[in-house]
């Protein structure tokens, strides 16, 4: 009411406000009536920027937004205002927009599909080597930020990549190769170039990859002048689409279930609060050892949907009868991987887990000795055990076999002892042994995939044990 107010001096004003606010003030004043004989249209947007919910914005905050907008059409008729509320969410998602940019692309024959600004284009193979490079000839891996996974190496797929790259037949590199999908905001063609915006790369990366590291080493004449690949450009800003497009495009080779979820925010969410605290989340598959990160801090995605299932829903069966495919179906990621979770639950997760795994590492050594302990005759048996040892070690801690997700949150900064983890494995020992002379025809393997080796535990296990 005093900055937008055309009647209040500076004089006044200079009481409450500093000289830059105030400046920009009559700056716009002075444009404002200089304009207003042609009768400018204004917008003005407030931004309420903080770390709450958009969600959930208080009544007396809204009625306070709607006061403004009613202000600023009092003084300027024919104005329009608006209020946009940005919370933690919105600015997460704003600190990862890559900067906007604009890359050109040569192409030697191009098709315009439905939609005007959708191609599908040949390009030298020379051309698209130049397009996904930098000026120092490094691979512009910002524009595979969408992708799903990242490059695989050495693996059957890519060699065969390489043969068709490396072959001196007469047939095109693009007739053999299915080519790639490209996204982007905005996409123009004018002659033979194209103006991409916001690229995406989000089916191709092996092929890009592989001529990157084909082509990257030879000279400017050896670079395959004339050979092409096709590319299909599609111009979206929806998100929607973009999942589609993404999972779509993918379905060509096979993927991990998992992979297909990379994309999602709190799978963005977990890895940045993972980088945080020292560890590498595997969202894309294979990104951070292609990074050279140490193995033993790298996360898949379904190692920590096991973690989560073992420690938090008290399904350790589940964990160890589908590793690869526990969060396939729908019902089952939105239960381990919900929108709101705290963070610090998963990083808990993964740090119980991999607390017992080195803990058995150092036991098996001992323990395979003792040839009388049905148990103990091999490695492997005390190993596979291990996420019903981080379910009971919860279920001890918190003395309590029916506790829910809520209650794990307060156990997020105890400490796991060595103590509590011995005395629960030794107890997990004989239950195991129990189990299995009640059931002599099961073996190990069969019986913890058990949802009813789990119910045995629970009922079975010492809730008095000392931590």
């Amino acid at each position: 009411m005093d900055i937008f107010n055309l009647e209040k001096e500076r004089e006044y004003l200079k009481k409450n406000y500093n000289a830059e606010l105030l400046d920009k003030v009559f700056f716009f004043r002075e444009v404002y009536l200089k304009l207003a004989s042609r009768h400018p249209s204004l917008e003005v947007n407030y931004i309420y920027a903080s770390k709450g919910d958009t969600t959930n914005v208080n009544t007396k905050v809204h009625n306070k937004a709607n006061s403004l907008k009613e202000t600023i059409c009092q003084y300027f008729t024919g104005a329009k205002a608006d209020v946009q509320f940005i919370g933690a969410r919105e600015l997460i998602d704003a600190s990862r927009l890559e900067k906007n940019y604009t890359l050109q692309l040569q192409f030697t024959e191009n098709y315009i599909s439905r939609g005007k600004d959708n191609y599908v284009i040949l390009a030298k193979l020379k051309d698209y080597y130049d397009f996904v490079t930098d000026d120092a000839g490094e691979l512009r891996r910002y524009l595979f930020t969408f992708n799903v996974r990242d490059y695989q190496g050495n693996v059957e797929v890519n060699k065969d990549i390489e043969e068709t790259l490396e072959s001196d037949n007469k047939l095109d590199f693009w007739w053999l190769n299915n080519g790639i999908t490209i996204l982007s905001s905005k996409a123009t063609a004018t002659g033979k170039i194209i103006n991409l915006d916001d690229v995406q790369i989000v089916n191709g990366l092996q092929t890009t990859n592989t001529i990157y590291n084909f082509l990257k080493n030879k000279t400017e004449d050896d670079k395959d002048k004339d050979r092409a690949i096709l590319i299909r450009v599609i111009e979206t800003n929806d998100t929607e689409s973009i999942n589609r497009i993404i999972k779509a495009t993918n379905f060509q080779t096979p993927i991990p279930p998992a992979s297909l979820k990379a994309t999602d925010p709190i799978q963005s969410d977990i890895e940045n609060y993972f980088l945080s605290k020292g560890w590498f989340y595997d969202r894309r598959k294979n990104y951070y050892k292609n990074m050279g990160k140490p193995l033993d801090r790298i996360i898949s995605i379904p190692y920590l949907a096991q973690a989560v299932m073992a420690i938090v829903l008290r399904e350790p069966h589940i964990s160890r009868s589908r590793p690869s495919s526990i969060i396939k179906k729908d019902s089952d990621y939105k239960r381990v991987f919900k929108e709101k979770s705290n963070l610090e639950m998963y990083m808990f997760c993964v740090e119980v887990i991999k607390q017992v795994e080195l803990f058995l590492r150092g036991a098996v050594s001992e323990k395979s000795k003792q040839e009388n302990d049905t148990l103990w005759r091999h490695t492997s048996p005390i190993r596979i055990l291990s996420f019903h040892l981080a379910m009971l070690l919860v279920v001890k801690l918190l003395y309590k076999t029916d506790y829910n997700p809520t209650e794990v949150e307060t156990l997020l900064q105890v400490e796991l002892k060595h103590t509590i983890i011995s005395q629960t494995l030794s107890e997990i020992i004989q239950l195991t042994d129990g189990y299995a002379n009640v059931h002599p025809s099961l073996s190990i393997n069969t019986i913890v995939k058990q949802k009813e080796f789990v119910i045995y535990l629970l009922e079975n296990v010492n809730l008095s044990t000392n931590s």
